[in-house]
């Protein structure tokens, strides 16, 4: 992945709200994606997944927290911003396209180098931790997404973090 994936883009509307960062991380689905967890998503950069990995709807991530932006990760301990993570999943003709929005928390640390989680909770004790409070999690995500993530689909997930005014 190039650096120029890693981004920091404008506010929509360049107000004093400050910038908008965004990282990328593409990865790719597996026969075993069932995304049955109720409180959380995962991508992870192995390349192989059990039926066990209920929350998992992404292996052979080319990106982990460790990899993001000094930046990113800071904005993410704010604990008032809003961070969006997008699952855009390319399947043939087929596109589709989710997003789970939580909030930032002091605690995260964005440093695991195998794998992200978003959780419906605020539990950061974990270098894994994206984003908390988050309003889905896997089992929540439309079933044809699923579905092509199940048959090998191409997954990017896109996080965006807006930090508080």
């Amino acid at each position: 992945m190039s650096d120029a994936d890693a981004t920091s883009e404008p506010t929509a509307d360049g107000d004093a709200a400050g910038d908008t960062l965004v990282e990328v991380v593409r990865a790719v689905g597996h026969e075993h994606v069932s995304a049955d967890h109720a409180s959380t998503f995962e991508l992870t950069t192995d390349d192989w997944l059990t039926p066990a990995g209920d929350c998992i709807v992404g292996v052979e991530a080319d990106r982990t927290p460790r990899d993001f932006a000094p930046a990113f990760r800071e904005a993410c301990r704010d604990p008032n911003a809003t961070i969006e993570a997008t699952l855009v999943v390319e399947a043939g003709e087929s596109e589709f396209s989710e997003t789970i929005t939580g909030r930032g928390d002091p605690d995260l640390t964005l440093l695991d180098d195998r794998s992200m989680v978003g959780r419906t909770s605020d539990y950061t004790d974990d270098e894994r931790t994206i984003l908390v409070d988050g309003d889905g999690a896997a089992a929540d995500l439309d079933r044809d997404l699923v579905a092509a993530l199940a048959n090998g689909a191409d997954l990017t997930l896109r996080l965006r973090v807006t930090p508080d005014a």
